[in-house]
C-alpha cells in the first residue's frame, strides 16, 4: 500500500499545484471493501493544517445520482413510471409540454437551467445566506420555457432534478433526507452523511474556498453559502462515505442491478472530455464509454468551495473499484482529474 500512496501522491500533487488548490480527500473501495482512505494537501490556505481524511464536503451534483436511484426505487415499487410524463403525477407542473421522467433523468427534457443566469449569480453574491425558493427556481422553467422538444436534444438541467426531488417528496410524503436515509445512509451505516437544509447544518463542513462570493478574494464559503442555492438539495459526506454509496449502488446493495444497468446505459453522447475518453449520459450517471478500465460510471459535482467526483470502474487492475475525491476549493472538474489520477495509481500498483 505504501507504493500505491507514493504513486498516488506523485499523480495528484501536480494537479493540486497546477489548479492552486489546498487539498483533496480520496477514498477507494476495491472488491466491495474500503481499501484506501487518504488526503493530500492542507485544510487551510496558509498550508499549516493537513486536510483530514474524513473531512466533510458538499458533494454537490453527485447528489443527482442518489436522487436518480431514489426515483428508480419508486419505479421498482410501482409508484412511478419512467416513461410517464411528470404532469401525470404533478398536474400543476410549470411546463405544459409532456416530459417523461426518463427524459428529465437523462437531461434530454429540454428544461432550462439557472446556472448561466446573471440574476442567479448576483443573488448568490448579494445574499449568500438567503437562497431562492423552490417556486423561484420553477419560475425559471415557466418563464424561459423549453430549450427544445423533449427527447430531441441534450442540456444539463438542475431544474430537472429539482422537479424529480419535489416529485419524490410529493409521492412518498417524506423529505429528501428521510428518503435517502432509508435508501442509502442507514443501510450503509454512514455516520457523516446527510442532506443539508440550513446554514446550521453546514456548521461542521470543512472550509471550502471560493471566489464566487467576494470577487477575486478567496474566502471560506461554509458559514455563508446556504445549501438552498443547490436547488435539488445537496448531500454532505466524506470521501469514504461517498465512495461507499456509489460502490453499494453498483454492487446491487441499493437497487436491483437491472435498474442500475438502466441508469448506466448511455442515451446521449457528449464526446471526449478528458480525462474521460468518451462521455455518455445515462439516468443520473455519466459514463466513460471508451475507458481502458472496463465500464466506468459515476458523477462529478462542483460549486462554491468544493469539486467532487465519484466513479465506479468495473475492472481496475482486475477488480471492481469505486473512487471518490473531494477538493476544498472549487476547480474546473478537478475532482474528476483527481479520481482518474487515483485510478492510474491503483492500476499501476
Amino acid at each position: 500500500m505504501r507504493d500505491v500512496l507514493e504513486q498516488l501522491r506523485a499523480e495528484v500533487t501536480p494537479i493540486l499545484r497546477d489548479s492552486e488548490l489546498p487539498g483533496v480527500a480520496i477514498a477507494a473501495y476495491i472488491d466491495g471493501r474500503l481499501a484506501l482512505e487518504t488526503s493530500i494537501g492542507d485544510r487551510d490556505l496558509q498550508r499549516t493544517v493537513p486536510l483530514p481524511v474524513n473531512a466533510p464536503f458538499y458533494i454537490y451534483s453527485v447528489t443527482k445520482t442518489l436522487i436518480a436511484a431514489a426515483i428508480l426505487h419508486q419505479v421498482k415499487a410501482g409508484l412511478l413510471d419512467l416513461d410517464a410524463p411528470i404532469q401525470q403525477y404533478w398536474p400543476d407542473f410549470p411546463v405544459d409540454t409532456p416530459i417523461s421522467l426518463r427524459q428529465i433523468l437523462s437531461h434530454t427534457s429540454g428544461l432550462p437551467d439557472y446556472g448561466g443566469l446573471p440574476a442567479y449569480h448576483k443573488a448568490v453574491k448579494v445574499s449568500p445566506g438567503f437562497p431562492w425558493s423552490v417556486q423561484d427556481y420553477l419560475n425559471v422553467a415557466h418563464t424561459h420555457g423549453l430549450l427544445f422538444e423533449p427527447g430531441t436534444g441534450w442540456s444539463y438541467s438542475n431544474i430537472g432534478y429539482l422537479a424529480l426531488k419535489t416529485l419524490l417528496e410529493q409521492t412518498t410524503g417524506r423529505s429528501l433526507q428521510k428518503i435517502l436515509d432509508a435508501l442509502f445512509f442507514r443501510p450503509l451505516e454512514l455516520a457523516h452523511t446527510f442532506v443539508a437544509a440550513s446554514l446550521v447544518d453546514a456548521a461542521d463542513l470543512t472550509p471550502g474556498y471560493t471566489r464566487a462570493l467576494d470577487g477575486d478574494e478567496l474566502v471560506n464559503m461554509a458559514p455563508r453559502y446556504h445549501p438552498g442555492w443547490v436547488s435539488h438539495g445537496v448531500v454532505v459526506s466524506t470521501a469514504a462515505e461517498l465512495a461507499a454509496m456509489i460502490d453499494a449502488l453498483f454492487t446491487g446493495q441499493i437497487l436491483d442491478l437491472s435498474l442500475v444497468e438502466q441508469m448506466a446505459h448511455p442515451v446521449h453522447s457528449l464526446g471526449a472530455h478528458p480525462p474521460l475518453q468518451n462521455v455518455g449520459c445515462g439516468l443520473g450517471l455519466f459514463m466513460d464509454t471508451d475507458s481502458p478500465y472496463g465500464q466506468v460510471a459515476g458523477h462529478s459535482g462542483g460549486g462554491p468551495g468544493y469539486s467532487t467526483a465519484a466513479f465506479h470502474f468495473s475492472s481496475l487492475a482486475g477488480s471492481p473499484t469505486t473512487i471518490a475525491a473531494a477538493t476544498n476549493q472549487e476547480g474546473n472538474n478537478v475532482g474528476v482529474d483527481v479520481a482518474y489520477a487515483a485510478a492510474r495509481a491503483l492500476a499501476g500498483a
